[in-house]
């Protein structure tokens, strides 16, 4: 079924309060009243209005609407989730005349049908909606683990039963070797439940910050290191950096850019730490003194026999 947004249908933001909603509706009740309006479809119009403000101004009904409504657009298919009508038994009977829509009876068969009903009213427990957060967090933190805080606009039930956005600061733990596209799950950090329902979980959904040296690849580490002509041609001891401190690295004599050169376990921390790889990006010093032409000078005579091209077929 699709879903409906009771709010959009009476022109009302979803913070409004219980006089916004009252005044909207007796606004477009007059607009729309059958037997006075002129506007086309004027009684299917008047029947969404009445149902979203029935929806709408009752507390409890609101409550559970913008508990599941949360996360939806007017229009996008929805299905109440998983032992909603259960909860239910014994409800309001809504009658056979079709006042209210599929949508409306499958969120509310149990609880009171307002007027329609007789004034009849029912509750329910259920469970709170979890929530997610996108969160970035540095490659340190991965190695090390941290202790970070997050400021958030959640969802909170007001004394009436409606509900309501606050900013939330939430302090939480990021465990080492956590990759992104994991989740940090906060337990009791969701949507709070409907009567004695339990509030939902907030799923922290982890990214990486970019970071000026490394690249993380699942839960291998890279780094381009930098090196001069003659440390990958004669080899060289180095020291590069690493998330966990400088390293004396080696480079074998003869080695070429782009080569990988792995410190084994090094990687994102974990039961199977991955490994960390350095990449050797040569770097050119430049020809700006006479010095450095004559050196590069010299560099040709030693190697008239080179050719950089040759693997292009025929190029000198």
């Amino acid at each position: 079924m699709e879903f409906k947004d009771y709010y959009e249908t009476l022109g009302v933001a979803r913070d409004a309060t219980p006089e916004e909603i009252k005044r909207a509706y007796r606004k477009l009740a007059r607009k729309f009243h059958p037997d006075v309006s002129k506007e086309k479809n004027a009684e299917a119009q008047f029947k969404q209005v009445s149902e979203a403000y029935e929806a709408l101004n009752d507390p409890e009904k609101r409550a559970a609407y913008d508990r599941l409504g949360a996360n939806y657009r007017a229009g996008q298919e929805f299905r109440p989730p998983p032992g909603w009508d259960g909860a239910q038994a014994g409800g309001a009977d809504f009658g056979a005349g079709g006042d209210h829509s599929d949508f409306f009876e499958s969120l509310f068969r149990g609880m009171g049908g307002g007027a329609r009903a007789g004034g009849r009213s029912g509750s329910f427990d259920m469970h709170g909606q979890d929530q997610h957060a996108r969160i970035q967090i540095s490659i340190e933190d991965s190695y090390q683990g941290a202790t970070r805080t997050l400021q958030l606009r959640m969802p909170s039930a007001d004394a009436g039963g409606g509900m309501r956005t606050q900013d939330k600061t939430i302090e939480f733990v990021v465990p080492k070797g956590i990759r992104a596209g994991q989740h940090i799950r906060l337990a009791g950090q969701g949507s709070p439940g409907i009567g004695q329902g339990s509030p939902g979980d907030l799923y922290l959904d982890v990214e990486f910050l970019p970071h000026r040296l490394y690249r993380v690849q699942g839960h291998d580490v890279y780094m381009d290191l930098p090196v001069a002509p003659w440390e990958v041609a004669l080899g060289a001891e180095v020291e590069a950096p690493t998330p966990t401190g400088a390293v004396e690295l080696t480079i074998p004599a003869g080695s070429a850019a782009g080569r990988k050169l792995r410190l084994k376990g090094r990687g994102l921390p974990g039961k199977v730490p991955g490994d960390f790889y350095f990449v050797l990006q040569l770097t050119q010093p430049p020809g700006d003194t006479p010095a450095a032409k004559a050196a590069y000078a010299a560099m040709a005579e030693a190697f008239t026999g080179f050719k950089p091209r040759a693997h292009l077929g025929g190029q000198a």
